[in-house]
Order: structure tokens, then C-alpha cells, then sequence
């Protein structure tokens, strides 16, 4: 059973940063998208970033602007997001997912399209 871990949340102050780590996607076959959201399993999930991997095209939240950019290295297939200039309204519980269904390049911010998924990485700003 393949298990995504997220890692590097923690509490940080306004304006400061904080890189948040995704391991586990390389046990993955087939993989298209490979995306952060953030929320709590039954509540609303937000979209945050996500990276088509064929192409390289990454799509953000506006919420996040240019002041969040996820990357991913393809030595060790761990995927990150970097946020900077962290805003109070940021906090919540971060987790990582991967799709292995190509429609995800379509709807790169749908996750519904995304089938696996973390546990997630909490995020304090104050």
C-alpha cells in the first residue's frame, strides 16, 4: 500500500517561510499531476499548487499568488512547496497528492482527480 508523508510544516510568523516535503510519489506508477491542497478529511478541501509532471506546468491558488512555487526533483521524486511571505490566513493542515489519470492536466485544480493522498503537515501562521 503506497503512503504519501508529508513533512516540514510547523509554526512560523508573518512574512517568514516554511518548505513543505512530499515522499512516497516514486511508488506510484503512471503518475500525471502531483498537487498540494489543504484541509481536513470531511471539510472543505482547497486547492493550493499542483505540477503537471509532462509538462512542467504548475497552477496555483490565487490566494497564493506568486509567494508559494512547488517543484519537484526527479532524482529522488520528492515533491516540495515553498511558501513564502506566509500570511496568517495560510494555517491549516497541508497534505500532498498524486494522480495517476491523465484528465488531471485538464483539471489540475480538481481533487477529485487526484487518488492518492497524505495525511497532510499542519501550518501555523500567526
Amino acid at each position: 500500500h503506497v503512503q504519501l508523508v508529508e513533512s516540514g510544516g510547523g509554526s512560523a510568523q508573518t512574512g517568514g517561510s516554511l518548505k513543505l516535503s512530499c515522499d512516497g510519489s516514486a511508488y506510484i506508477n503512471n503518475r500525471h499531476c502531483l498537487g498540494w491542497f489543504r484541509g481536513e478529511p470531511g471539510w472543505e478541501h482547497g486547492f493550493v499548487a499542483s505540477f503537471i509532471i509532462d509538462s512542467g506546468q504548475k497552477t496555483y491558488a490565487d490566494s497564493v499568488g506568486d509567494r508559494f512555487t512547488i517543484s519537484h526533483a526527479r532524482t529522488t521524486d520528492i515533491f516540495y512547496l515553498q511558501m513564502d511571505k506566509l500570511e496568517p490566513g495560510d494555517s491549516g493542515n497541508y497534505y500532498c497528492a498524486v494522480s495517476t489519470r491523465r484528465q488531471c492536466e485538464l483539471l489540475p485544480r480538481d481533487l477529485k482527480m487526484f487518488d492518492y493522498k497524505g495525511r497532510g503537515t499542519q501550518v501555523t501562521v500567526s
